[in-house]
């Protein structure tokens, strides 16, 4: 996986949007609301920010190479280092459900506006999620 399958997958997502506020690391939002981000360092990708769930959030930062993230811990978000720590399947898992966890907070008007008028849980047999 490379950090162009990231993007690409979290743009695939519906009602997704990429802007950069903070230099020129790609943040991916829903209704206006951070998701994930890749995290850039000296103009390279370093690494993937997204959102978890709490209990996620605790078994994912037990991981090597994966920690709570700077700034938006107390969110439950997870930072991970590179993209070796995670398996790629398990990486668009966890953005799929960062994107729903987000979507489930917006209003249901808002979600409708943007083509996302149920939020389905994410079964995919990990049930970490």
């Amino acid at each position: 996986m490379a950090y162009g399958d990231i993007e690409a997958h979290c743009l695939a997502l519906p009602g997704v949007t990429k802007e950069h506020p903070f230099g020129d690391s790609p943040v991916f939002k829903v209704g206006g609301k951070m998701f994930a981000m890749i995290a850039m360092r000296e103009g390279k990708p370093a690494g993937v920010w997204f959102k978890a769930g709490a209990v996620s959030a605790a078994i994912l930062t037990e991981i090597e190479g994966i920690r709570p993230c700077p700034y938006l811990a107390r969110a439950h978000w997870v930072a991970m280092d590179g993209l070796k720590p995670l398996k790629p399947k398990e990486v668009r898992s966890y953005l799929t459900r960062a994107h729903g966890l987000v979507a489930a907070g917006l209003s249901k008007k808002k979600r409708e506006a943007l083509g996302i008028a149920v939020v389905p849980p994410v079964d995919d047999g990990n049930p970490f999620l």
